[in-house]
């Protein structure tokens, strides 16, 4: 995986917004975002956002994570495109990867 400064890998379960147009994410663990926070905070753009490389599987792309101050963690949105490719379902753990 190339690109970006530090990576991180997690696992995590996929969920899906409840308002309009709901789209899909999955969270990163809280002590991961608080690390993340931490060291990158000052590189953040607006509403929390920084700039990412993620991987699923065999699928990588450029995308942004976001901080969500009610759930207190990042939020990784995950694309039709990449859930179609890699067979993401909600509730079931995903590996992934960042660099951020």
């Amino acid at each position: 995986m190339k690109g970006g400064k530090i990576k991180y890998a997690f696992t995590g379960k996929p969920w899906q917004y409840t308002g309009p147009n709901g789209g899909y994410f999955v969270s990163l663990p809280k002590a991961l975002s608080k690390e993340i926070r931490a060291a990158l905070r000052s590189e953040e753009e607006g509403w929390g956002r920084l700039k990412a490389l993620a991987k699923i599987g065999k699928s990588e792309w450029k995308t942004a994570i976001w901080f969500d101050t009610k759930l207190n963690t990042y939020l990784l949105p995950l694309k039709a495109a990449i859930r179609k490719k890699e067979i993401i379902e909600v509730g079931h753990n995903i590996k992934v990867e960042l660099c951020i």
